[in-house]
């Protein structure tokens, strides 16, 4: 078995897709829909890589982000995120910056609507570069 992947995005039918895609590949996909479910699947179910969606309610990507740097989650800070988005990556990054005065520290972005062979290789290369760490 491959490694455990979190998917994080309040549409079920991307969530859908991102799960079908990533088993079929031989992942385990665990799932939350908002960032508060995001950051209690990862406190119980400690998964390799977080596929994290910016544009959800209760509690956003970019505040996840901003979580996980926090020191009390720095057990969890170490996760390679790769942010799914149908905002541009130069937006989300100003934006990011702009909130924070901070980088955001994200590994990788795939854009909304994505391709699979597109998406497995952002994970692929997301998980590598943890390895090398």
């Amino acid at each position: 078995m491959k490694e455990k992947l979190l998917a994080v995005d309040d549409d079920p039918d991307i969530l859908e897709a991102l799960t079908m895609i990533l088993d079929s590949q031989g992942y385990s996909v665990v799932t939350a829909r908002d960032g508060m479910g995001a950051l209690d699947r990862l406190k119980s179910e400690k998964p390799d890589l977080m596929i994290l969606d910016l544009m959800m309610p209760k509690m956003d990507g970019f505040t996840v982000i901003r979580k996980l740097q926090a020191p009390e989650w720095k057990d969890h800070g170490h996760i390679p995120v790769l942010i799914l988005t149908s905002i541009r990556e130069d937006a989300s990054r100003r934006r990011y910056e702009l909130e924070t005065g901070k980088e955001l520290g994200v590994n990788d972005y795939i854009e909304k609507p994505f391709l699979p062979d597109i998406l497995v290789a952002r994970v692929e290369k997301a998980l590598e570069s943890r390895k090398k760490v």
